[in-house]
């Protein structure tokens, strides 16, 4: 039953994306269609499907695109599918993303301390955690070569035109949370940039 295995409370949070493809805007959707072909070309020719998310500091969006893709590709049983994260410079994992990621029904517990602390992310007990900390987009973990990267801030899509070793990239921008930080619609924006990257990450793969 979709979402398969998936912890309780973030299989309620995903069964709301299906009724709400439709207010994503077709210009969107053609792009997410394009990282949808690019993994279905893949899997058919029994290749791995990289997929790196792409911003500035890797700190925000990118991350959440890594674990929703991730989260939908299990929940969808595709196989052969690992995502990535990275940024044009490292910093470290914003804390109003964790956050919000708990508020969806991921597990997230911290493994490492410093400043770029390192975090085990779970969204079921049947897959390995996934580790999350902020890294440039070609540090030694991610792929070097025949990856789709996903280019989730205007200002990485704008200052990097190319990608080394990427065979496909594809901007699908959104609005920084960060411009709300420190505000009182702060939580609301983390929330609700969460959502939109979650219910498009699932339509992408519900077209694999």
């Amino acid at each position: 039953m979709f979402p398969r295995n998936v912890y309780p409370e973030l299989a309620d949070y995903i069964r709301k994306f299906p009724d709400l493809y439709r207010d994503i805007p077709d210009s969107r959707k053609r792009d997410l269609g394009k990282v949808a072909d690019f993994i279905s070309t893949r899997i058919s020719k029994g290749l791995p499907a990289h997929l790196i998310f792409i911003c500035t500091h890797n700190s925000r969006r990118s991350h959440m695109g890594q674990l929703w893709a991730a989260t939908a590709a299990y929940c969808y049983g595709v196989l052969n599918v690992e995502t990535f994260s990275g940024g044009t410079e490292a910093t470290a994992v914003n804390p109003n993303v964790v956050k919000a990621m708990q508020q969806a029904g991921f597990r997230i517990a911290s493994i490492g301390t410093g400043g770029n602390p390192v975090y085990s992310v779970r969204f079921s007990e049947g897959h390995q955690p996934i580790h999350v900390f902020s890294k440039r987009f070609d540090d030694d973990i991610n792929p070097a070569k025949d990856f789709c990267a996903v280019m989730t801030c205007s200002e990485a899509d704008e200052n990097c035109p190319i990608i080394p070793g990427a065979v496909l990239r594809v901007p699908i921008t959104y609005e920084d949370p960060k411009a709300y930080d420190h505000t009182e619609k702060e939580q609301k924006a983390y929330q609700e940039r969460c959502f939109q990257i979650g219910k498009e990450m699932f339509y992408l793969f519900d077209k694999v």
